[in-house]
């Protein structure tokens, strides 16, 4: 079979939002090159054991999002699509950089075996590894695996928006913790929760694919005794209090979610919010001071943001 591979040109800044358009013309995976990748793992060597300095090294400075659609009648009409979508982007407050689409025709041999190269064994916090399914890692002490398959669309889970949020539940997830993961996508947050020793996670989509692939995810790593998905939007389809609640979304959903996520909370629980770009961290620290939320750190990674956020209970001033 012959698959085209569409690749863009665009910023840090527009990846999410260029991959979501890969998305929804019907790409099932993408890969992304960021410059900006290359410079926070020099800056983080320690944490890095399996890094190909190549992959990085494409002669371009910004980021190249590359996803891949079978040869088909309505091909054309899809390609200039996700051209006119991703002219579209600065509409919307986004810097796109050169924003060029180009493709190339690709064996579906080629296609299967060579995207695995970018995607190895990355720690991404102090204990947590996430690693490829295919892969062979031998933990070290202390360290805590998550078996991710990459080819399931939503990454391998070390974008710096997702490394945030984990080494957040990191610090806040205790063994009686209940926790709440808003848009889980490939569901990597609600394992990272359970195999930190939270007690009990609901991983919440409204999209029926990444209900499914978590589902597949969550019994690939055995957290199904604690893990429970459900198919709808925010918060919905939950009920009762959590210790943690993390979203891992955009920050036009985040500021929206601000408003009703203190119900949920219990008193001194805590509200992680990511996939914050920087320039809307006052827009989204404005909507949780106004819902009543104490914000208690925002961490900073690349262009993106986490916010960490805590309701006020009795003990908290």
């Amino acid at each position: 079979m012959e698959w085209i591979e569409i690749s863009i040109k665009t910023t840090t800044e527009a990846v999410e939002a260029v991959s979501n358009i890969l998305y929804d013309a019907g790409v099932t995976g993408v890969a992304i090159e960021d410059s900006k990748d290359y410079l926070f793992i020099e800056q983080s060597e320690g944490d890095w054991d399996y890094v190909d300095e190549s992959l990085f090294n494409n002669g371009f400075e910004g980021a190249i999002v590359k996803g891949y659609l079978p040869a088909s009648a309505d091909l054309v009409d899809k390609i200039e699509l996700i051209r006119q979508l991703v002219s579209l982007l600065p509409q919307y407050g986004l810097d796109i950089g050169l924003g060029e689409v180009t493709t190339i025709e690709v064996s579906e041999e080629d296609w299967s075996s060579s995207w695995k190269q970018y995607y190895k064994p990355t720690k991404v916090s102090n204990k947590i590894v996430v690693k490829p399914t295919w892969e062979n890692y031998i933990a070290n002490k202390g360290e805590l695996i998550i078996e991710l398959d990459p080819g399931m669309a939503f990454g391998t889970g070390t974008h710096e928006t997702t490394i945030m949020c984990i080494n957040a539940l990191e610090k806040h997830i205790k063994p009686s913790s209940v926790v709440y993961d808003i848009g889980c996508g490939s569901g990597i947050l609600s394992i990272a929760a359970a195999k930190l020793g939270a007690d009990r996670v609901i991983a919440v989509d409204l999209d029926s694919v990444a209900v499914e692939v978590t589902k597949k995810n969550i019994c690939n790593n055995n957290v199904q005794e604690i893990v429970s998905v459900k198919h709808g939007n925010l918060m919905e389809t939950v009920e009762g209090s959590a210790d943690t609640i993390v979203a891992n979304i955009i920050a036009d959903i985040i500021v929206l979610l601000a408003k009703d996520v203190k119900e949920f909370l219990k008193d001194d629980g805590v509200f992680i919010s990511s996939g914050i770009i920087i320039d809307k961290i006052d827009q989204v620290v404005e909507a949780l001071e106004k819902a009543d939320l104490k914000v208690i750190n925002i961490n900073k990674m690349g262009e993106w943001a986490a916010i960490t956020s805590m309701k006020k209970g009795d003990g908290l001033e």
